[in-house]
């Protein structure tokens, strides 16, 4: 079995959906499917179950991930030392994020790099699907995640970045041609669901308008290949991160301003347990140059 195939399995058991595994392994869908059937042949057995809306492990499936999944981890680990030494580093932090745009973030990662030029910083994808996953079971030691954070077993520690909230609509919607919207008029649109926990969907998508109007649930999706879609043809609307439409831009989307939306804030969270010194000192390096603000967070500031 080849390594990138391997890859393939161990992520579409993770995110048991073939276009989110496509999305997180830069592949095509089509390159999942025949990955997984080229190993379902070589084992004589079914490793997934699969119709057109749920993809389950199978018994085999499940041990063969169980049995998988600690050697590759070990195997992954051991060419990133042979790498790391190979550079002269001696150390690594791996830092989870859901949010794609680590590039605005290269304040915070270059000033700690500065610190300490003999450790690496490796960015690791986190999907929706299990945000915390990854970091309660060791795969990153510490995550970017946006607030509010409320679990007891994970520390938040300084917020270090800032950005606006926006409205994600086809560009035929009503909506797209507004200088900006109102939370009060989700209550007349199909809101995209799909945020977990339950808190964080409060958090981008209350419940009700500032005036009570409940706003309707609608389609719930994981991740941005399922979203994109229902956007474009105008079956719902979403909130998102303004820094989407720096990273996702599309003909077919319009971003528009949420202008009573507070901003967002995004903070390092880390497992709540004896830290080691790279995370501390993440975290320090974090407070010590405060959260770095978005471009659109800017340009809305007030001139004085």
């Amino acid at each position: 079995m080849e390594l990138r195939d391997i890859e393939i399995f161990l992520t579409l058991a993770e995110e048991l959906h073939f276009g989110r595994t496509a999305e997180r392994l830069h592949v095509t869908p089509s390159r999942v499917s025949q990955a997984i059937k080229k190993q379902e042949r070589r084992i004589g057995a079914a490793l997934f179950d699969r119709d057109s809306r749920n993809v389950r492990l199978t018994p085999i499936g499940r041990r063969l991930f169980e049995d998988l999944q600690p050697m590759y981890r070990g195997l992954c680990e051991g060419i990133d030392r042979a790498t790391r030494a190979a550079r002269g580093k001696r150390q690594v932090l791996r830092i989870g994020m859901i949010n794609a745009n680590h590039q605005d973030l290269r304040p915070l990662l270059d000033a700690f790099e500065a610190r300490h030029p003999t450790c690496d910083l490796n960015i690791r994808h986190v999907g929706f699907n299990d945000p915390f996953g990854p970091l309660r079971a060791g795969a990153v030691d510490v995550q970017i995640a946006w607030l509010p954070v409320q679990e007891a077993d994970l520390t938040v520690g300084p917020v270090v970045y800032i950005e606006p909230v926006v409205l994600a609509v086809g560009v035929s919607h009503r909506l797209a041609a507004r200088a900006s919207i109102s939370y009060e008029d989700l209550a007349d649109e199909v809101v995209m669901g799909g945020a977990r926990p339950d808190y964080w969907r409060e958090a981008l998508v209350p419940r009700r308008t500032p005036n009570g109007r409940p706003i309707p649930a609608g389609p719930v999706v994981d991740n941005s290949a399922e979203m994109l879609p229902l956007l474009s043809n105008g079956e719902a609307v979403s909130p998102v991160h303004a820094h989407a439409a720096r990273y996702f831009p599309r003909p077919d989307i319009a971003y528009v301003p949420i202008h009573d939306a507070p901003p967002a804030r995004w903070a390092l969270i880390w497992r709540t347990t004896p830290q080691s010194d790279l995370i501390q000192d993440l975290a320090r390096t974090a407070h010590r140059i405060g959260p770095i603000t978005s471009p659109e967070l800017e340009d809305h500031a007030p001139h004085p």
